[in-house]
């Protein structure tokens, strides 16, 4: 099977796609890692809404992803960045997201996200505002029973002079949690509103408040993400954490090495690259848990191109390059985004990922995904 493919100078080029899928297989009970795929919302393209203002989302399709999800035996990390939180998908529509995901899927792993997004950074003026806005959310998903990832606030980075403010206000949110949470770290690349975060854009004095945060409300805490897309950062901090508490990978350029680990230990993972990702996660992980080392890396480190172009610099349109993959596999019928996200990469991304995504096993019905792309090079007019 071969499709004729732009090559950079717009010239045809004849590929030949291996056709080779990874095997179906499915985490057990206690995996060797613990992985949360941070999932995407497919758009729903007929609905008479504004693209710009409120989210419209197709529900069945996104519940249906979500069940494929949990169906592998991952985790599910819900209404997150991969999903377009905070760039498509606001505070009530996330709600919603979280709300049917937990009826859906009621006996499945799920963390979900909680932020501060109903206040606009613009309009804060205080660390009591941040804290309501924090309580405001986590009240809301608590009530549905649902656990809690504890995202970075872009209005925290507005109003806090100092590290102290951070302490307080994750000191006081913590408090009204009722079940461990999971931190989030989340650097710059992925959110340019965020640089600063902690009180400092010096990497050191972070990681100390950071700590400090953990330590003061241990029992409160069940691990830590750390998105900063630098493995030895996260290394750091990983052996540097108290004794229980998960570091979960955030680093969706570097996880196959993060996610063995060494002799001082390992990360967990929460990713959404594990999106696109999720059957090579799986058999990895799966690998892994028998003791296969080297047949964990096998199938990991070959998708790692693959998740450095997704995640290419300006990194934050790393979701079109996600929900490409999804139409391509059939998990939707149309390439639409959010927003209009689907916009935010240029044709040659789509081509290398077609190309990368084919070479890794990552294509569930090649034929399907020849006739999707092709239609692709149509619009393009290639």
């Amino acid at each position: 099977m071969k499709i004729a493919l732009p090559d950079e100078a717009g010239r045809k080029v004849d590929y030949v796609l291996t056709g080779v899928s990874l095997p179906r297989t499915v985490l057990p009970p206690h995996p060797a890692r613990i992985i949360y795929s941070a999932a995407h919302v497919v758009a729903d393209p007929f609905a008479d809404t504004d693209p710009s203002g409120h989210a419209a989302i197709d529900w069945d399709r996104t519940l249906e992803f979500r069940r494929h999800l949990a169906g592998l035996g991952l985790g599910i990390a819900e209404a997150m960045d991969t999903a377009q939180r905070g760039m498509g998908l606001d505070w009530s529509r996330s709600l919603e997201l979280i709300r049917r995901t937990r009826v859906e899927l009621p006996d499945a792993l799920i963390g979900n996200g909680c932020g501060t997004d109903q206040l606009n950074p613009r309009d804060a003026r205080s660390v009591d505002q941040v804290i309501s806005a924090y309580l405001e959310q986590a009240g809301a998903i608590q009530a549905v029973g649902g656990s809690l990832i504890l995202m970075a606030s872009r209005a925290l980075v507005q109003v806090a002079k100092t590290p102290d403010d951070y302490r307080r206000v994750y000191r006081a949110v913590l408090s009204e949690c009722d079940r461990p949470v999971i931190l989030h770290w989340l650097g710059e690349m992925f959110d340019p509103a965020l640089a600063g975060y902690w009180g400092t854009r010096d990497f050191d004095s972070a990681l100390e408040t950071v700590l400090a945060i953990i330590d003061e409300n241990r029992p409160k805490i069940d691990g830590i993400k750390i998105s900063l897309l630098d493995k030895d950062k996260e290394i750091i901090l990983r052996r540097r954490l108290p004794e229980g508490v998960r570091m979960y990978t955030g680093d969706d350029f570097n996880y196959p090495e993060l996610i063995q680990g060494d002799e001082k230990g390992f990360s967990h993972a929460l990713l959404g690259i594990f999106d696109p990702l999720a059957a090579a996660a799986v058999f990895a992980v799966n690998r892994l848990g028998e003791g296969d080392v080297a047949g964990f890396r096998a199938v990991l480190d070959p998708t790692v191109p693959l998740a450095r172009l997704i995640f290419r610099a300006p990194t934050q349109y790393y979701k079109t390059g996600v929900v490409f993959l999804a139409w391509l596999n059939g998990f939707q019928d149309h390439f639409v985004m959010l927003n209009g996200a689907q916009a935010m990469r240029p044709l040659p991304d789509f081509t290398g990922i077609f190309r990368l995504a084919d070479g890794c096993g990552l294509l569930r019905d090649p034929d399907l995904a020849v006739s999707r792309m092709k239609t692709l090079l149509a619009f393009y007019g290639a």
